[in-house]
């Protein structure tokens, strides 16, 4: 005659019906693994973006403070300057 054993915790958990643990096959994980992935590079990329557009907003800022002391056409040339590093990619300007 067997002896009956007593389940674990986690056997009842596992067996039973309530608080079951799910799994999931290894092409369900990949495809959730690849989709985190990409959420990832998306924010990686546009965190990238903002940087460096915040960076050149900087660079302008400076250029247009040496501006302040300058003659005026030595002014102008360093407001033009300030533009032309903004506008280097202007699809980023916002």
């Amino acid at each position: 005659m067997t002896e009956k054993k007593e389940l674990s915790q986690l056997a009842r958990q596992l067996l039973g019906k309530t608080n079951a643990v799910q799994f999931y096959t290894q092409q369900e994980f990949d495809a959730a693994l690849a989709v985190a992935k990409a959420e990832i590079m998306t924010v990686a990329l546009q965190t990238s973006k903002q940087v460096i557009m915040i960076e050149r907003q900087a660079c302008a800022d400076l250029v247009r403070d040496m501006a302040k002391d300058q003659a005026i056409g030595t002014a102008q040339v360093l407001e033009s300057a300030a533009e032309a590093i903004l506008n280097r990619i202007p699809s980023q300007r916002q």
